[in-house]
């Protein structure tokens, strides 16, 4: 198995994040790409390759779609048939957490979502940006997805190729990941995990403005797409539980 990190300007504590990860899942390999983030942040990414880590640098910022889509395309070129767990760097996601992700992605063959239970000391902005997200793709998709803007998924190997062909460069495409593959039908499997955030999420990069807008402009289109050619899509699963909806995977990814 893969674990990917997308980072831009990491903090100090990358480093240990990459041993952290190696530690508790013995057969994975990290692979950090640094979204340009410049000159500063050269010695927090060697320390991370001394760890143990891959380091891709790519030389300007293009956002997280880019930075996730190079991941894959590694990942096929140099590791191909090995799966794929995506973390975020800022310390959002447990260890524990991370392995339960990645054992049942493996498990079910299926993309498979860490779902946050935004209850506890949740910092406002993310709290209300989640539940209008969720209520959104709920009316957009008819499927009920708990945490739409989670960064902790697995991917199995045979969607890498898929993955790499949803649109979207920067936010925006992890929601495009949900929406296309409601569309085809594909199954996502949810798997509860704490929600733990550092110093109210001031680490993170997400532009309240100009990123909600790039995330609600696709659910805008696919609902619209959806009333004017109303398709079946799989049926939800109760909240609160480990969840999944099981159309069959195509054996081939598109």
């Amino acid at each position: 198995m893969i674990v990917l990190v997308p980072v831009y300007r990491p903090g100090d504590g990358l480093p240990r994040l990459v041993g952290d990860l190696t530690a508790a899942l013995t057969a994975a390999h990290v692979l950090i790409v640094d979204d340009g983030s410049g000159p500063t942040a050269a010695g927090v990414l060697a320390a991370a390759r001394d760890r143990g880590a891959t380091v891709l640098r790519r030389r300007m910022n293009r956002g997280k779609g880019i930075v996730l889509k190079t991941g894959f395309r590694y990942v096929a070129v140099h590791h191909p048939g090995r799966d794929v767990v995506c973390v975020d760097a800022d310390g959002q996601h447990l260890i524990p957490d991370v392995v339960r992700v990645a054992d049942r992605m493996r498990e079910t063959g299926a993309l498979t979502l860490g779902v946050r239970r935004f209850d506890g000391e949740v910092p406002l902005r993310s709290r209300f940006g989640n539940a209008m997200t969720r209520a959104a793709f709920r009316l957009a998709t008819g499927r009920r997805v708990r945490d739409t803007q989670t960064g902790l998924r697995a991917y199995p190997a045979g969607l890498l190729g898929w993955l790499r062909a949803v649109p979207g460069e920067r936010f925006e495409y992890e929601m495009n990941v949900l929406l296309h593959a409601s569309r085809a039908g594909r199954p996502i499997e949810q798997v509860p995990i704490a929600t733990h955030y550092q110093a109210d999420n001031a680490s993170s990069h997400f532009s309240s403005l100009t990123d909600s807008a790039r995330i609600y402009g696709p659910l805008v289109r696919f609902a619209a797409a959806r009333l004017l050619t109303p398709a079946r899509h799989a049926g939800d699963a109760a909240p609160g539980k480990v969840t999944s909806s099981r159309p069959t995977l195509p054996t081939r990814t598109p």
